[in-house]
Formats: structure tokens, sequence, C-alpha cells
């Protein structure tokens, strides 16, 4: 992996940019709660979340209730949990240490970014604005209908033509298995993230080209644009 060539990043958002876990977490325990089911502390979270809402709600139900209750009652649940969430979902959220820093770098030194996630779109988009008001993505992809999720290239792939960039010179940074394989899938170069949610044994075993442990570790892919 020549560190050199790339020109590009996309980034993953919950558990890379932003550490959302306590009010996902939070939205989900509510409305486990006011449903009668048992609520998980916010550390089981890491491991319900990244492949969107209906997936995380779906792990965070005791086993095989998903479908014991039905579409509807899933479904009803799946609500509650999003409405929680957009009521709280700036209460505890920040942007992990030296995100802002990393950013700023890239801007000036002309790389093109973007963000794609599972999160869905009209969310990802507010609160990219509100936590990075600067606006340094010239490409958001969030959970839409008709979208495949990640693993899936698409959203990936997408990105890449946004930021005139071809896939083996761009870098996919996230912090689980699901953004590795994006990455993969995607024939872009796979950065994991330690300080996200998953940690760097998932991130080694899903096939991580090169495991950050500082987000200002990413600046080397870039050298060439330092100056």
């Amino acid at each position: 992996m020549n560190k050199q060539n790339h020109h590009a990043a996309i980034f993953d958002l919950d558990g890379t940019l932003l550490d959302t876990l306590d009010d996902l977490a939070n939205a989900a325990n509510a409305a486990l709660h006011s449903a009668g089911y048992p609520q998980h502390p916010v550390a089981a979270y890491r491991q319900f979340v990244g492949n969107g809402l209906r997936m995380l709600v779906r792990r965070a139900l005791p086993e095989g209730e998903a479908d014991r209750v039905g579409p509807a009652g899933f479904e009803a649940l799946v609500e509650r949990t999003g409405a929680n969430y957009a009521r709280d979902w700036a209460v505890k959220t920040r942007p992990y240490p030296h995100i802002p820093e990393l950013l700023q770098e890239l801007q000036r030194r002309g790389i093109p970014l973007a963000v794609v996630t599972n999160k869905p779109h009209e969310w990802t988009l507010h609160m990219l604005k509100h936590y990075f008001p600067e606006s340094p993505f010239l490409f958001i992809q969030g959970a839409m209908p008709n979208l495949p999720h990640k693993p899936d290239p698409t959203g990936a792939l997408n990105a890449a033509r946004h930021l005139d960039s071809i896939p083996n010179e761009t870098v996919f940074v996230g912090d689980s298995n699901v953004d590795m394989l994006t990455a993969h899938n995607a024939g872009m170069t796979a950065v994991g993230v330690d300080w996200g949610f998953r940690g760097a044994q998932e991130l080694k075993e899903s096939g991580a080209d090169k495991i950050l442990y500082d987000p200002l570790e990413l600046l080397p892919f870039f050298e060439k644009y330092a100056s």
C-alpha cells in the first residue's frame, strides 16, 4: 500500500467522526422500556449499531422477538426509537478529539471529502451541519429508500465519482467491519479507526489496510498535498 497515491477521503459518521453512542443507546432504551422490554448498558450498543436503525432495534430486542411481534409491532418500535433519537440526538454527541483539526487540515490541502453512512440521510445532513458548520464535505450520502446499505459499495462509489477520484486513490475511513467490507467491495483503501465503537481487533479481522489510533494519523495518506 503506497500512502502517497491517495487524493480523496470518504468517512463513516457514527463511531468515526462523531461519538453518538450515548444518544443512540438512550433513544433505543427509552423505546424498549416503553414497550416493556429490558434495556441495555450503553456499551452493548457498540455491537448493535452499524447497519441502520431497523437493525439496531432488531439487535436490541430479545432474541427472536422482532419476528414474534410481527411487522406492525416491530415497525412501531422502530418508529418510536427514531422519534426519540430525532428529539435527543445532540444531547451527548460530540466530534471525537482531533477530528475537527483533521478535517481543517485536509481542507487546507485541498483534499475532497465525503461522508457515507447507514444513518438516515436527513439525520446525517442535520448532524453534519450542526457539528461541522464549515461544511467540509463535498458529498454526503445517508440511508435512503432503494439505496443499498453498506457494505454494498454503491454509496462509496457514488461518493468517489462526486469527488472526481478513482477507487484505488480513495481512502474509506470507518470504525467497523461494515466499513472495512465497504472499502474492499468498492476497491478502496480500508482505514479503520480504533477510537470508534468496535475496536482494532474487529478491524484487523475484517481486512483493514491501516488502523489509526488518532485522527491526525490519516494525514500521511495525503503527504504530497502538505505544502
